[in-house]
């Protein structure tokens, strides 16, 4: 599997693995390994909303701007 890039283009893989998989006429191995990269794509990307999301609680909580950026790597370390 590639290694993703960054969440824009992980949503557009996505979008293309499901529009592939919605077509339906795939070998059942072609199928299951664009299932499998497809769920990578969609753990990243919510571990990457999850991330912006503290971010932003964290902004709005205390009103100032700090440097959240140690929290989009939070997620990484616990794999």
């Amino acid at each position: 599997m590639s290694t993703i890039k960054d969440f824009e283009s992980a949503i557009g893989e996505l979008e293309k693995i499901v529009k592939q998989l919605e077509e339906g006429d795939l070998p059942l191995d072609k199928s299951l390994a664009l299932f499998e990269r497809g769920v990578e794509l969609s753990r990243y990307c919510h571990d990457q909303l999850g991330a912006a999301q503290r971010r932003i609680e964290l902004l709005t909580e205390r009103g100032e701007l700090k440097d959240a950026s140690h929290l989009l790597n939070a997620d990484d370390a616990d794999r």
